[in-house]
C-alpha cells in the first residue's frame, strides 16, 4: 500500500510553542483537567482587550462594501501611509509606500522574506534563543539557519564576537529580534551599532523583528536598527498583534529601508510572493490607521500599577523565591526566560522536564530547546495571567522541584 510521509523540507523544522507538550495539554483538557497556559503570547484569553478605536474601526469598515473585496497586494494605501509615518518617526531612511507590505501577521511576512532570499545552502544568522518561526522559515526556504549566542551574563545581548565567527561566504543576512522573544531583552544603541558594522563589513541584509517595540518598561527607549543603517538593506517587521492586543486579527507589516539598490532582484521576488497571496485580510488592514494614530505615548499597562508592569514584578519576585531558579529581569514584551539548575536536578531533556511539570501541576510552559537554546537549562514563561495566577504557578514549581530528580 502506498503511504505518504511529510516533506523532507520539514526535517529539522519545529515550532514547540505549539508542539508536543501542548498536544499533551490538550489531551489533559479533554479529560476535564484545567491547564494554566503560560506557553503562548495570546493576550485575549487573559482579559486583555483591544482599544475602542480599533474595534470601532472594524465596525466602520464593515459598512463599506469595498472592504469585502481584495486590496492592493501590498496593502491599502492609507494603512501604508500610517505605517510609513510611524517608521519615519523612528528614523528609518529612504522609505517608500511601494516598499511597505501588509501581511496576515508578521509570521506570513517572515516566511515570505526568507523564501524570496534564500537559495539551497544559503546561511542566515539567527539568535539563540530565538523565536522559532525564524529558524523554521529559513529551513523551509532551503536555507541553513546558523545560531549566534545571546549572552545571559550580559542581559541577553547578542555576542558580537560569536556572531562574527559564524559569518561565512554563504551568509546572506542577520536576524535581530529586538525586543527579544523569549528573553524580554531590549538592545541598547551601542550593541545595535556593532551589529550594523558587522553587516556593513560583510555586506549583509539586516532583518529586524520589532513587533514588541511599543511594549517597553521603565521609561527605556527602543532604537530601530534600521535608523542606524542608511547605507544597508534593512527589512523591519512590526504589527499590532501584541501592542494593541489583537493577535487574532493577524495585522502585521514589513518595511524595506536603506540602500535598496543592493536588492533589486530580491524586491522583485518579494513583489511576486506578495501578489501570489493576493492580499492580507482587508478588515484587519482598516485598524492600522486608528491604531497608530491614537496610540498613547506610553501604554498605561506598562506603568507602575498597570497590569503588565505589576505582573512582570510579580513573576520576577516569584522566580527569585524558587530555590534552583534564577532570571534576568526583562525590559520589554511579556516573556521571561528563567534558568534552572539542570545539574542539580539532573535534567538532561528540558522538554521532558516541562512535560513532567505539566502532568504533575497542570501548568504549561515551553522548554528552552523550543527556542533553539542548546542546553536543557531554561524555559519560557508568558506573564500575561494575573498576579495571583503567576504567584500560584511558581509556588507549584517550588513544590515540584523539591521532589524532582531524574
Amino acid at each position: 500500500m502506498r503511504t505518504f510521509m511529510k516533506s523532507d523540507k520539514l526535517h529539522g523544522v519545529c515550532y514547540d510553542v505549539r508542539g508536543p507538550v501542548l498536544d499533551e495539554a490538550n489531551i489533559m483538557k479533554r479529560q476535564g483537567k484545567t491547564i494554566l497556559q503560560l506557553n503562548i503570547g495570546n493576550p485575549a484569553p487573559f482579559g486583555f482587550t483591544a482599544p475602542k478605536w480599533v474595534t470601532d474601526a472594524v465596525s466602520e469598515a464593515l459598512k463599506d462594501p469595498m472592504s469585502q473585496g481584495y486590496s492592493e497586494s501590498n496593502g491599502i494605501l492609507d494603512a501604508r501611509e500610517a505605517i510609513k509615518e510611524y517608521h519615519d518617526g523612528k528614523g528609518l531612511p529612504n522609505l517608500s509606500l511601494d516598499h511597505i507590505y501588509i501581511g496576515n501577521g508578521v509570521s506570513e511576512l517572515i516566511s515570505m522574506a526568507m523564501q524570496g532570499l534564500l537559495n539551497n545552502g544559503d546561511e542566515i544568522l539567527i539568535p539563540a534563543p530565538d523565536y522559532p518561526l525564524w529558524t523554521a522559515a529559513a529551513k523551509l526556504a532551503g536555507g541553513n539557519p546558523v545560531h549566534y549566542i545571546c549572552d545571559e551574563r550580559s542581559n541577553w545581548y547578542p555576542d558580537i564576537e560569536d556572531m562574527e565567527k559564524k559569518i561565512t561566504s554563504k551568509t546572506k543576512g542577520i536576524v535581530i529580534i529586538n525586543p527579544n522573544n523569549p528573553t524580554g531583552s531590549l538592545y541598547p544603541k551601542d550593541v545595535l551599532e556593532k551589529i550594523v558594522e558587522l553587516a556593513r563589513k560583510h555586506e549583509l541584509i539586516l532583518f529586524a523583528d520589532e513587533i514588541y517595540d511599543r511594549l517597553v518598561f521603565d521609561g527605556k527607549e527602543h532604537v530601530s536598527i534600521a535608523s542606524l543603517a542608511p547605507d544597508l538593506f534593512v527589512v523591519t517587521f512590526n504589527g499590532l498583534s501584541k501592542s494593541d492586543r489583537i493577535a487574532g486579527f493577524r495585522s502585521g507589516w514589513m518595511v524595506l529601508s536603506g540602500d535598496l539598490s543592493m536588492g533589486k532582484g530580491y524586491i522583485e521576488g518579494l513583489n511576486m510572493l506578495s501578489s501570489m497571496r493576493l492580499c492580507a485580510n482587508v478588515l484587519a488592514q482598516h485598524v492600522v490607521v486608528p491604531a497608530l494614530k491614537n496610540r498613547p505615548e506610553v501604554d498605561p499597562l506598562l506603568l507602575p500599577g498597570g497590569r503588565l508592569y505589576e505582573q512582570r514584578k510579580c513573576i520576577c519576585d516569584a522566580i527569585d523565591g524558587v530555590d534552583g531558579l534564577s532570571v534576568v529581569r526583562p525590559d520589554a514584551a511579556f516573556y521571561i526566560f528563567p534558568r534552572i539548575d539542570a545539574k542539580r536536578f539532573h535534567i538532561e531533556d528540558d522538554e521532558q522536564f516541562v512535560l513532567d511539570f505539566l502532568r504533575k501541576e497542570q501548568v504549561l510552559l515551553v522548554h528552552g530547546g523550543g527556542f533553539n537554546w542548546a542546553e536543557p537549562d531554561h524555559f519560557r514563561i508568558v506573564y500575561l495571567p494575573t498576579v495571583q495566577v503567576l504567584t500560584e504557578s511558581m509556588k507549584k514549581m517550588d513544590e515540584f522541584l523539591e521532589e524532582y530528580y531524574r
